[in-house]
């Protein structure tokens, strides 16, 4: 699993500093804000990544909740979870992003 990141991001960064930064502050206060530890709140932004079905957000949520300590098991689960609401098609999709990454 690579720990780099993606061109795009880095390119929107050099154009829109500003933007990023903000954006990045807004993702730190959240997260600061309440009683949730990192591994749970990768796992939730996992679990919205997929029901936005955004292949990319997965990827990166999936990398950040490894690194925060998740099994390869707790991630899939946290998808399969999501079968009755989203769907097994989109589930399916999104377990394929995951082992992108492998």
């Amino acid at each position: 699993m690579s720990s780099r990141i993606p061109q795009h991001y880095q390119t929107i960064k050099q154009q829109h500093p500003d933007y990023i930064d903000a954006v990045e502050a807004l993702g730190q206060a959240l997260k600061a804000s309440g009683p949730l530890d990192e591994l749970t709140a990768q796992l939730v932004q996992l679990a919205a990544a997929v029901a936005i079905r955004s292949e990319g957000a997965v990827h990166s949520h999936a990398k950040r909740a490894r690194q925060s300590g998740a099994s390869d098991e707790q991630i899939e689960h946290t998808i399969i979870l999501l079968t009755s609401t989203i769907g097994f098609p989109a589930v399916m999709a999104a377990l394929s992003w995951v082992k992108d990454q492998g």
